[in-house]
């Protein structure tokens, strides 16, 4: 019974890293750039440009762009003229504002 238990454990785990994985892979340098050449999501100065209007007069802390869901989301953290820091997600593909959240 124990072995029984460890296996469905084991599996189990395995299968939640490998849908976690399958859901969010961080895109590179060099591939993002050829997204962008491809024209698959937008150049990342109109994609900052979308986060900033979120939030005028903030300063961008940090940008990532995840393959998410067969798609490509751009993920921006913000901070405002208060020090409040702000996450704001975008489709990477056409700059539609996603998410746009306080970080507390």
């Amino acid at each position: 019974m124990q072995a029984k238990k460890a296996i469905l454990t084991a599996l189990f785990l395995g299968t939640a890293t490998l849908t976690a994985s399958a859901y969010a892979d961080d895109v590179g340098p060099d591939q993002a750039m050829k997204l962008v050449q491809d024209g698959k999501v937008k150049p990342f100065e109109e994609l900052n440009k979308a986060a900033l209007d979120q939030h005028p007069n903030a300063k961008i802390e940090e940008t990532e762009l995840e393959k998410e869901f067969g798609g490509y989301v751009y993920k921006v953290e913000l901070r405002d003229q208060d020090n409040v820091q702000w996450d704001v997600e975008l489709n990477a593909a056409n700059g539609e504002v996603i998410r746009n959240e306080r970080d507390d």
